[in-house]
């Protein structure tokens, strides 16, 4: 029944059929009032979220559509549930198997994070991109492991998961871990460390006595009702909570300035260099020359780059108009070794690490690299950078994937576009700030 613990699940949804489920908790799939008709595991009530089908008990059901993707819950399901007991046995020390060293200001935030899980109160941690925020959370989980709570790391991003994962597992060695994603084939399996998107804490309930939250900002996590509400779930009613995000929406920003919310602000990466500030050029009808084939200002662009033996990656707005410059590109310079990344990409991952090693000169991408990856030595290119897919906090997370790595702390950065928006202009500032409030603090060498 460790499948059920801290979970609330369907019985088709469990793996190992028990004989008897008397134990667990039990409840309707759907809370049905005078005032709203709500999915219980997603916490929908929008009548455009329900639809009716023949059901195999006989009847007429309806059932939930927004969070069908996770299994079927109808009008006649009955969600079950064991509450989370954190009966775990006693870690072997050292739990923590890192020897890193902090930065100062790295190593103020982990002391904050874990004066929030003492606690258990709520924090945002903005942290600048590279600014080593995952070597921050490891005294905190540490502490939350020794004292036998439960943990999880979510993300909006499969990839964020699929990176942390053996990132916490080098670092805790002797702790075991799940990385729980959708299209996760092995079965799942109760531990005390979990690392999830934020889609999976759909299926937790009252599970974690600590909740982080990266790339709070990143779609659809911002967006999406239905994740927010899961994450409230997930959580205990007690449980500390953790932010983390490069780039905080407005509401985030306005709850600290408010001091409605805590939050511990890094401005400089864990090298101590500074943010590559990005440049604003404008190359004209960028559009019309990739349609037209036009050898201009991008094609002499990525001459100079190559000439100075620059491997750069070069973000567009739009699957559509990455495969009409992969064309020139193939006939402009036939040399050049390349490949395109997008969301949908069975290949991304094998594309990303090929250009982490050094076996490609240049990587179009969709704003999906826009976060969650890091290369050793690029520069990037934001074409069309006017575009209303590059938001300021894509910008900023975009300039981010530059200038990552110690040994090579630099790196160009250009929103090329065809008339400047105010997202390139305020990205540029918030990169700018944060500069100065990190050379303000003494944090940049």
């Amino acid at each position: 029944m460790e499948e059920l613990i801290g979970r609330e699940l369907l019985l088709e949804e469990l793996k190992n059929s028990p004989t008897s489920l008397t134990a667990a908790e039990k409840r309707p799939g759907f809370t049905i009032n005078d005032q709203a008709i709500t999915c219980n595991r997603c916490g929908s009530n929008q009548k455009k979220h329900r639809a009716r089908t023949a059901c195999t008990c006989g009847e007429n059901c309806f059932y939930c559509t927004n969070c069908l993707q996770m299994g079927k819950v109808k009008s006649c399901s009955t969600l079950y549930h064991l509450p989370e007991t954190n009966q775990f046995p006693m870690m072997p020390e050292p739990i923590l198997t890192w020897t890193g060293t902090l930065s100062k200001q790295q190593q103020a935030a982990s002391d904050d994070i874990v004066a929030t899980i003492e606690r258990k109160e709520t924090r945002l941690i903005w942290a600048v991109t590279g600014a080593g925020k995952t070597e921050m959370l490891f005294q905190g989980i540490a502490l939350a492991l020794q004292q036998k709570k439960r943990l999880c790391i979510a993300s909006p991003r499969v990839d964020v998961c699929l990176e942390l994962g053996p990132r916490l597992q080098k670092a805790f060695a002797s702790v075991r871990l799940a990385v729980l994603h959708g299209a996760m084939e092995e079965d799942y399996r109760y531990t005390q460390l979990v690392i999830a998107t934020t889609h999976q804490l759909l299926r937790f309930k009252e599970a974690f006595d600590v909740l982080i939250i990266d790339e709070v900002d990143a779609f659809p996590f911002y967006l999406d009702q239905t994740l927010q509400f899961a994450a409230n779930k997930a959580k205990k009613k007690t449980a500390a909570l953790i932010y983390l995000s490069a780039t905080p929406n407005k509401q985030l920003q306005a709850a600290v300035a408010k001091k409605r919310l805590l939050a511990t602000i890094l401005p400089a990466r864990y090298h101590g260099f500074i943010l590559p500030v990005p440049v604003l050029r404008w190359i004209g009808n960028w559009q019309e020359m990739i349609q037209k084939k036009q050898k201009g200002q991008l094609y002499r662009l990525i001459c100079q780059l190559l000439s100075n033996k620059r491997r750069f990656l070069l973000f567009v707005p739009n699957i559509h108009l990455m495969q009409q410059l992969e064309v020139c590109l193939q006939e402009w310079l036939p040399d050049l070794s390349f490949a395109s990344v997008f969301a949908a990409d069975e290949k991304r991952r094998e594309k990303v690490q090929a250009m982490r090693d050094e076996k490609l000169d240049c990587l179009l991408t969709t704003t999906i690299l826009e976060r969650g990856v890091t290369f050793r030595d690029i520069d990037v290119l934001v074409l069309g950078a006017e575009d209303r897919t590059f938001t300021e906090a894509a910008l900023v997370q975009i300039a981010g994937r530059a200038g990552r790595h110690k040994d090579y702390p630099e790196g160009l950065v250009l929103y090329l576009h065809h008339g400047r928006t105010k997202e390139m202009i305020h990205a540029r500032q918030q990169i700018l700030s944060m500069n100065r409030l990190a050379k303000k603090r003494g944090l940049i060498k």
